[in-house]
C-alpha cells in the first residue's frame, strides 16, 4: 500500500464558518479595546499609533493643501493623550427675510413734470370759504388736497365787499363790528398758513373786489352817507352792480392803508397779499374823469405802508395787460411798484395776445373752462405761473379737473 498521505493545509477548510467570524470579531474588539484592557501599555509606540483609538478625524476647516508632514514625537503624544474634536452638526440653510416690496408708484406724465417746474401754481378760494365755521381739520383737510393736486399755491380771500374775514380792530373802530357777517373760526387762516407751510405751500391774502362794492355790502349805507362812492355804476361785469370807493378821498385811502398794515402784522407769516382788476375805475364811469394819477398815488402809499411794517410780504396784482389797464380801468400798475405780476387771460377770444404780456411777467391767470389751454400754457417755458380762478365757484372740482387735464 502506498504510504498514507498527510494534510498539507492548516485544515482551516474543516472549520466552520461561523467559528471563523466569531473569533475575527473578537479580534476586533479586542484591538479597539487594548486601552480599557491594559494591553496597549505592552505593545511598542510604533505599533500603537496605528491602533484604532489613536486615529483623529480632521475638520474640513481645519484642512489644508499644505504636503502632509509626519508627526514629530510631541503631536504624537498631544494627539493621543487629547480628546477627540466635536464636530459641529450640519444645518440645513434657512432663507433669508424677504423685505417687503416698495409699493409702485405711478409713473408721472409729461405735462405733470412741466407743470411741477412752474413757480407757482396757484388755486383761488373765495373768502366765503371759510364759512359755516369750518374746523381745523377741515382746514388741514383742504389744504393737504390742493396739495395733492399739484398746486403750490393758495390765493385765498380775506377781504371783500367792503369787509374783512378775519377779527379787525380797524373794522371795529371804524364801523362799529369786527368782520363781515361771515362765520369762521377766529384761527382760520393761523391754520391754513400753518399747514400750507408744512406742505412746502405758499398762502396769497386775495383781497378781493379791491375797492369795489354792491349793495349787500355791511358798509354799503354808510358809504352813501359820507359820500365815499364814486358818481355812477360800474358795470364791468354783467348782472353785477359794483360801487366804486373813491380812494382820493382821504378817508377811504386811510381806512385801507391801516386795513392793509393791520393784515401784515396780523398774519406775519403770509406770503403775499394779492390785489385784482377791482383795483381800478371802469372808463364808462359818468364824468370821464382821469384818475389814473391819483389811483397811483393811492397805490404807492399803500404799497409802502405795507413793506414799512411786513418786508418779507410780497405785493401782488392780477390785472388786465398794461395797456388795458391803463386804457380802461385807470391802473397804471407799470408804476406802482408792484413785486408780482398776473396776466388775466379770461378773454379767451385774445388769448395768444394776452401771452405776449404774460411772458414779461409771474404768469397768468384763467378759469376752469380754460384748462384745453393748460397743455400749451406748460409746454411753455416762458410762462414762469399759472393761476386757476373757479368761476362756477368750485375750486376742489377746479383743482381735480387741472390734474385729470395733465393726466
Amino acid at each position: 500500500m502506498p504510504p498514507k498521505k498527510e494534510n498539507s493545509g492548516c485544515g482551516c477548510s474543516s472549520v466552520p464558518i461561523s467559528f471563523l467570524i466569531i473569533l475575527l470579531g473578537g479580534g476586533y474588539w479586542g484591538f479597539t479595546h487594548l486601552e480599557n484592557l491594559g494591553i496597549k501599555k505592552l505593545l511598542p509606540d510604533d505599533i500603537s499609533k496605528f491602533l484604532p483609538n489613536n486615529q483623529q478625524t480632521i475638520p474640513i476647516a481645519q484642512q489644508s493643501t499644505a504636503p502632509i508632514l509626519p508627526p514629530t514625537p510631541t503631536q504624537r503624544i498631544s494627539v493621543a493623550n487629547s480628546p477627540a474634536p466635536q464636530i459641529p452638526p450640519i444645518r440645513s440653510p434657512t432663507a433669508k427675510p424677504q423685505a417687503s416690496p416698495l409699493p409702485v408708484l405711478p409713473k408721472k406724465s409729461s405735462l405733470q413734470v412741466g407743470w411741477e417746474k412752474k413757480a407757482i401754481r396757484g388755486i383761488y378760494l373765495s373768502r366765503y370759504q371759510v364759512t359755516n365755521n369750518a374746523s381745523e381739520q377741515a382746514i388741514r383737510d383742504r389744504v393737504r388736497y390742493y396739495r395733492k393736486q399739484g398746486m403750490n399755491t393758495i390765493i385765498h380771500g380775506v377781504w371783500g365787499n367792503g369787509c374783512t374775514m378775519y377779527n379787525s380792530t380797524v373794522m371795529q373802530q371804524t364801523f362799529g363790528y369786527k368782520s363781515c357777517p361771515n362765520q369762521f373760526q377766529d384761527q382760520w387762516l393761523d391754520w391754513l398758513i400753518d399747514e400750507a407751510h408744512k406742505q412746502g405751500m405758499q398762502v396769497h391774502a386775495y383781497f378781493e373786489k379791491g375797492i369795489k362794492i354792491d349793495k349787500n355790502s355791511p358798509i354799503f349805507d354808510l358809504a352813501i352817507s359820507k359820500r365815499w362812492i364814486v358818481p355812477g355804476v360800474d358795470k364791468t361785469y354783467a348782472g353785477i352792480d359794483h360801487y366804486v370807493l373813491d380812494v382820493e378821498i382821504p378817508e377811504v385811502a386811510n381806512l385801507f392803508k391801516k386795513i392793509s398794515v393791520e393784515f401784515v402784522q396780523k398774519y406775519p407769516t403770509i406770503d403775499a397779499v394779492q390785489w385784482d382788476d377791482y383795483l381800478g375805475y371802469h372808463a364808462d364811469l359818468p364824468g370821464k374823469i382821469d384818475r389814473t394819477a391819483r389811483l397811483t398815488s393811492f397805490v404807492r402809499q399803500m404799497r409802502l405802508g405795507i413793506k414799512q411794517a411786513n418786508p418779507a410780504v410780497s405785493f401782488d396784482l392780477c390785472h388786465h395787460n398794461p395797456y388795458w389797464g391803463k386804457r380802461y380801468f385807470a391802473a397804471d400798475w407799470q408804476n406802482w411798484a408792484v413785486d408780482r405780476v398776473f396776466i388775466q387771460v379770461y378773454n379767451d377770444a385774445n388769448f395768444n395776445q394776452e401771452l405776449e404780456y404774460a411772458k414779461n411777467y409771474a404768469g397768468v391767470a384763467i378759469s376752469e373752462k380754460q384748462l384745453y389751454r393748460l397743455k400749451a400754457l406748460v409746454g411753455n417755458a416762458k410762462i414762469k405761473g399759472v393761476l386757476v380762478f373757479p368761476y362756477a365757484g368750485k375750486p376742489e372740482e377746479a383743482a381735480s379737473l387741472v390734474q385729470k387735464t395733465l393726466q
